[in-house]
């Protein structure tokens, strides 16, 4: 059985995303589909709109056969530390055989030279990227930047490294490349919606972003969606927000969120993962004068310090995720477990084989003390509940008493 692995955050899930999955089964010929999955909180350092069981039901529904989750530490983190904890998953499952992913350029070739040269940070690319840094550019910035002027050293011209789909494409063939893993890599391009595209221009593909604005410029309301997502997915959309399980957003979190800005000095809320070069100043002096998390990020935001690595910052400081905590993680010693969400029949022999032949433990429950990334997953989701606009009742224990979602079909959509 050929197995095909994506990585994936489905927030939420859509037609551009239906059309990456079938076409990536095609692609390689796969007869078996693993999704690894953030969870509550994103690489953008955003929450999901809805929370991670529901979207590993909408993954479910249209046919993917195991959903795994990416614990807090890699899904919020820049792209090459969430790539880099994504492929040690699908890699010590063992069960993999494949890796596909979305590309603006729909190209492997460049990417894949590119990934070769990387993988052990050749000392020109360290040094035109130490420059970019000097000159104030942000980190992804920074880095297209200086990956392109080596492609073009090596005799190539300009590269198309400053997409958003493109840097991740890149850093999963450099996870793969740097953990020496036998699975190959295939990529789709990305069809008709931009990554950041908020104008919806398609009257059936819209990014995710586009959604998001849609679901929340109508208060939830979802009869102008339906064109954009699988008819199993708005149902279950819309049996979370009509249980007050959702839209969540980061203003669901302005409260905590402020009382801890207020509440830390700037030397305690330095030494928070992500936090430096006295952004803390301005995090503290920000929040003073805002009524918003919106507000907040935006009076933060500066050439250095984009929109995605604030969020990532107060997220740090949400879940109290110290530089001390990352260190202790070993994040490039790769993910220590696998957490499942969800699978069906075929998930479940998936399994079956995981378990035999893989080299990392495999979660279907959870309790405290297993491995204290997972004790912070469990922190993340508690927060998460707490911020629903009906969070019901006991919030705090949902994630020991949840199995994963069993779906008795592979139903297509």
């Amino acid at each position: 059985m050929k197995t095909v692995g994506l990585i994936v955050e489905y927030n939420p899930f859509h037609n551009g995303h239906l059309h990456h999955f079938t076409a990536a089964k095609a692609a390689v010929g796969a007869d078996a589909c693993v999704a690894v999955m953030s969870g509550n909180f994103l690489q953008r350092g955003e929450p999901a709109i809805v929370s991670k069981w529901a979207r590993a039901e909408m993954a479910l529904s249209v046919g993917i056969d195991l959903v795994i989750e990416l614990p807090v530490p890699f899904a919020c983190a820049n792209a090459e530390i969430f790539a880099h904890g994504a492929v040690s998953i699908l890699d010590r499952l063992g069960v993999v055989d494949f890796l596909c992913f979305g590309s603006e350029s729909g190209e492997l070739e460049w990417m894949r030279l590119l990934a070769k040269t990387l993988a052990d940070e050749p000392a020109a690319f360290t040094r035109y990227l130490k420059a970019g840094l000097a000159e104030g550019l942000a980190y992804p910035v920074a880095y297209a930047a200086a990956a392109g002027q080596l492609m073009q050293d090596m005799g190539f011209g300009r590269i198309p490294i400053d997409q958003p789909n493109n840097i991740l494409g890149l850093n999963y063939l450099l996870a793969l490349e740097r953990q020496s893993s036998p699975i190959q890599a295939a990529t789709i391009k990305r069809q008709k919606a931009g990554y950041h595209q908020e104008t919806i221009t398609d009257s059936r593909i819209a990014s995710a972003t586009a959604i998001r604005k849609l679901i929340f410029d109508a208060k939830g309301a979802l009869q102008e969606l339906a064109s954009f997502v699988p008819p199993s997915v708005l149902e279950i959309l819309s049996r979370e927000f009509a249980s007050g399980a959702g839209p969540v957003s980061w203003e669901h979190f302005r409260h905590p969120l402020f009382h801890r800005l207020l509440q830390l000095t700037p030397e305690e809320l330095s030494r928070h993962h992500e936090i430096e070069e006295g952004v803390e100043y301005r995090l503290k002096q920000a929040v003073k004068r805002v009524e918003t998390v919106r507000e907040l990020l935006s009076q933060a935001k500066t050439r250095r310090f984009t929109w995605n690595r604030l969020q990532r910052m107060l997220l740090s400081v949400l879940l109290g995720l110290g530089k001390d905590d990352i260190a202790r993680f070993q994040l490039k010693a790769g993910a220590p477990y696998a957490r499942v969400l969800g699978f069906n029949e075929t998930g479940q022999a998936l399994l079956h084989r995981a378990k035999q032949s893989g080299r990392l433990p495999i979660y279907t429950k959870v309790r405290d003390g297993i491995h204290p990334m997972l004790d912070l997953d469990i922190v993340a989701d508690s927060l998460y509940r707490l911020a629903l606009p009906n969070p019901g009742k006991l919030p705090f224990t949902r994630e020991y008493r949840q199995a994963p979602i069993r779906r008795v079909s592979a139903a297509a959509p």
